[in-house]
């Protein structure tokens, strides 16, 4: 039967992976956090020297992926760009949390296509962010989408 959401040691595979690959990289240091489909955060770390406050916006990256259906990159290239006053009223509605910067990333089910969760990265560029994210996503055999 396949996973309705990403449990812990596929959580914590992806975030693993994704040091590996910023290390490979030479990124800044990232944090990393997975929440599942129902944006309830499952793993979340960040490398050492990772700034102040980047829990919070890997968090928010993520858990704007479940809320909407749709990666950061989206919002931030679509929806922030034709409806910037409804983007400031998601931010405001969720107290917070909602945030359409890139590197938050739909995790797919490689099996049934269906949401399981989304991983949010935070450090580097956000373009760095989201690459960092797909390919670790990818590499643990599930689907990232960046829609």
């Amino acid at each position: 039967m396949a996973a309705t959401n990403i449990d812990l040691d596929s959580a914590n595979r992806i975030i693993e992976t994704g040091i590996k690959l910023a290390r490979e990289h030479k990124h800044l240091p990232l944090t990393f956090c997975v929440v599942d489909s129902g944006g309830h955060m499952v793993s979340a770390q960040r490398e050492n020297d990772s700034s102040t406050f980047r829990f919070e916006i890997a968090f928010g990256k993520a858990w704007s992926c479940t809320a909407l259906g749709h990666s950061t990159r989206f919002m931030e290239t679509s929806m922030a760009k034709n409806r910037p006053h409804f983007v400031d009223s998601l931010a405001a509605a969720s107290g917070g949390k909602f945030i359409p910067a890139l590197g938050g990333i739909l995790i797919r089910s490689p099996e049934t296509g269906k949401i399981i969760g989304a991983l949010g990265v935070t450090g580097d560029s956000g373009e760095n962010d989201e690459m960092i994210g797909v390919m670790a996503i990818e590499q643990c055999g599930f689907k990232a989408d960046l829609s």
